[in-house]
């Protein structure tokens, strides 16, 4: 066991090293059912004849494109995929104002509404949810009132708040229905000064269930008095949680749900209540008796999280009417609190009407998905494609806004799983869209484990006398044995077993040091690159150390076994970069290289070494060549000649090289033979150029930019007229300075001796 431990021991550090890249391959997956955990890429060789010498059962699992090229056929990869089934999915409802009477609950307005989704691990399912929002869907409303000392005059107002609500929202729904409730606190002894007349506070009182008579409602406000309270904030969170949680008394039916909330002060909230010695937390439960809330002194007021949690739930929308004064505090609530608006309320109510409309028009503009709870590993994304080409993604993928009635939108939603549930079972969760009754129920499964995992057969004796399951082409062996047949017990393992029988020989390593000895069988190591696999009975081969052409494995054009290139049909060479095939030395003539030389690896070897080209069928050095390209170096150079107007047409099949003068030209000797040439251009002049064929079997040809003048009888006779000229205009500057120079000479001895005379005189 001590040698199993290290052995594992090291077969982890290999792989921590080798195998990052590959999620296949790295989760090591023992069974078919594991290995399409790891992740949509992930498939199981189920051949049973699939496993090379030396490669574990963890190898069957792999990329799809892997096993393919590793010789599994796609028959036996097993791969299950994701799917999912619609099994609700009534259309949305065309209704339009006017028409025949619908009842609530057979108005859709979001659809599927009910569906079953299979998840493979890592591998997302999408599927698409509209959203219309239908015409004169019913309405109801509960008007929630602060009947504090402060709000007197409001109440006033309020009295005949019923009839004219009814008159205005019939413009929107012709089934609109309202009710009436009023808070102050939790109950206090005294709380009226002097001889103001109010009455003792309540927390919580349902005055009126939801109705359709608007009447009713003027006369039961009417009869309603003030009270009393002695603090500023007010308990109406404790009302919320009342009017939310408790259905059948306020009457609430499954259509639009609007809880209106007016006050004129701030709120209590969870832990407010140990002021008055109250500290069990808000239960959350309904606790009217009477249309009277009876346990305000019992319970904490709730938290705002917990009123987000059941005015959710119950799908009602608030609207928070507050006087100017508290606005900034309620606009902070509002944000913590889905599908709610802000109204600011008059000093005396007076305003209430087209407050509640506003808001009402604010808030059926927008829909909002939420999902419930989702089960661990399991994620959502939602994107958006609203009204007038709009689109979002992420937390704005859950929305659409200024939406008006009969508009379309619709979601796609995308469910990924990232990991099997503990129990195994299928899981349910829901999407609605926030302040509606309506949603969409999906039933998720996972998918977990393979379908031929069905057919295992336990205690199989394919895995060494009944000591193992074999399943999926594999023995998953039972606990306490190993190996690829279950055939070794974790207690009979030995150091001189790895010894014996996992060396090629005494000298060499165990497994070749290129993988781990588990009872008594080499395991080769897994590399990260999963096209590269060590093998054999000593993992002493490997399929990646072969030669390389082109820095390609075998060239390409073969595969790698045991170091060693085994080449395609017609490729030869150590690294299979060799063609057979003497098509691609063919040349126009059906002949092999022109019957000049020999075709070797795809390629002519030419034996006279005068010829050159793909076929040897171009010889730079032989007669003619420099007659054959004159007048297209001609007009590319000078753009004379004859061929200059079509010269971009007939000669551009050479590169051509300027070079200064003659003397820049190449010269004979260098690796390919070239041709130069002297030719006459249409204005008599000599030019120079090269004619070459390199090695890429390109033809070049380098010119020089200075050309000379030509040897003809005309400019000969023209030059040594010229010369002529010149000499006699210099033997006659030649005689005319020689007559000069005997003139001064005659004239310098005449003087001389005129001077000589006059000398004698003197001295007689």
């Amino acid at each position: 066991s001590d040698v199993l431990s290290a052995t594992g021991f090291l077969k982890s550090c290999v792989m921590t090293s080798n195998w990052e890249g590959n999620e296949c391959i790295k989760a090591i997956a023992k069974s078919c059912g594991e290995c399409i955990q790891v992740g949509a890429k992930c498939g199981w060789c189920m051949d049973p004849g699939f496993l090379k010498q030396g490669e574990a059962t963890s190898t069957r699992c792999d990329e799809l494109e892997s096993l393919r090229k590793r010789g599994c056929s796609s028959t036996k990869v097993e791969n299950p995929q994701g799917s999912q089934w619609i099994l609700k999915n009534k259309a949305v409802t065309n209704r339009i104002k006017g028409a025949e009477n619908l009842r609530a609950e057979d108005i859709t307005q979001i659809q599927p509404q009910k569906l079953t989704l299979s998840l493979r691990l890592g591998e997302p399912q999408s599927f698409n949810l509209k959203f219309k929002r239908a015409e004169d869907y019913p309405i109801d409303l509960y008007y929630l009132m602060d009947l504090s000392y402060s709000m007197k005059d409001d109440l006033e107002n309020v009295k005949n708040l019923g009839t004219q609500l009814m008159l205005e929202m019939s413009k929107i729904t012709s089934d609109f229905r309202i009710g009436f409730g009023s808070f102050v606190e939790k109950k206090l002894l005294n709380p009226c000064t002097g001889d103001q007349n109010c009455t003792s506070p309540f927390s919580y009182k349902n005055l009126l269930t939801l109705t359709s008579n608007g009447q009713e409602f003027n006369t039961l406000v009417g009869q309603q008095q003030i009270d009393g309270n002695l603090d500023s904030p007010e308990g109406g969170f404790d009302a919320i949680m009342q009017v939310a949680v408790c259905g059948e008394h306020i009457g609430w039916r499954n259509v639009t749900r609007l809880l209106v909330f007016s006050t004129d002060a701030g709120f209590h909230f969870a832990g407010d209540g140990k002021l008055g010695g109250i500290v069990l937390p808000n239960d959350g439960k309904c606790h009217l008796e009477n249309n009277m809330y009876t346990m305000s002194h019992y319970y904490d007021h709730p938290s705002i999280a917990h009123l987000v949690q059941k005015l959710s739930d119950n799908n009602i929308q608030t609207i928070f009417a507050v006087t100017e004064e508290f606005q900034p505090v309620y606009m902070e609530l509002k944000n913590l609190i889905p599908k709610s608006a802000v109204g600011i309320l008059s000093a005396n109510s007076s305003n209430v009407i087209n407050l509640i409309i506003d808001a009402y028009n604010s808030l059926s503009s927008e829909v909002i998905l939420e999902n419930s709870k989702l089960p661990e590993g399991v994620t959502i994304m939602y994107q958006s494609r609203c009204k007038n080409g709009v689109t979002g993604e992420g937390e704005m993928g859950r929305k659409c806004s200024d939406i008006s009635i009969g508009d379309d939108v619709s979601f796609t939603i995308r469910i990924t799983a990232k990991q099997c549930p503990k129990m195994g079972k299928p899981e349910t969760i829901k999407i609605k869209p926030l302040g509606f009754n309506e949603e969409v129920e999906i039933t998720l499964n996972f998918i977990c484990e393979c379908d031929c995992h069905k057919d295992g057969i336990e205690n199989s004796d394919i895995c060494h006398n009944g000591n193992g399951t074999y399943e999926c082409g594999a023995c998953r062996c039972n606990e306490g044995r190993i190996g690829r047949q279950c055939e070794c017990s974790t207690n009979e393992v030995t150091i001189e077993d790895l010894d014996k029988s996992c060396r090629k020989d005494r000298g060499t390593d165990i497994c070749s040091n290129n993988g781990d000895c588990v009872c008594g069988t080499c395991e080769c190591k897994k590399r990260e690159n999963p096209e590269e696999r060590y093998s054999g009975m000593f993992c002493e081969c490997d399929n990646f150390n072969c030669d390389r052409s082109n820095n390609k494995l075998c060239g390409g054009h073969g595969h790698c076994e045991c170091r060693w290139c085994i080449c395609d049909a017609n490729w030869t060479g150590s690294a299979c970069d060799c063609s057979l095939d003497t098509t691609t030395c063919l040349a126009s003539n059906k002949q092999i290289c022109n019957g000049r030389g020999t075709c070797e690896c795809g390629t002519c070897k030419c034996t006279n070494p005068k010829f050159q080209g793909p076929s040897c069928e171009i010889c730079p050095t032989c007669p003619g060549v420099c007659t054959e390209h004159k007048e297209c170096v001609q007009c590319r150079a000078f753009g004379t000649g004859e061929k200059k107007d079509t010269c971009e047409r007939d000669c551009s099949y050479f590169n051509l090289i300027k070079v200064k003068d003659r003397d820049k030209l190449p010269q004979p000797g260098q690796a390919f033979p070239l041709m130069h040439c002297k030719e006459r251009d249409a204005n008599d002049c000599w030019f120079y150029y090269t004619y070459a064929v390199n090695k890429k079997s390109e033809k070049e040809v380098h010119v020089s930019a200075l050309r000379a003048l030509t040897s003809s009888p005309l400019w000969a006779g023209v030059v040594a007229g010229i010369v002529l000229i010149v000499l006699a205009l210099l033997l006659i500057w030649k005689l005319l300075m020689i007559i000069h120079d005997r003139r001064e000479f005659a004239k310098f001895e005449k003087e001389k001796m005129n001077a000589k005379w006059d000398t004698v005189r003197e001295w007689r």
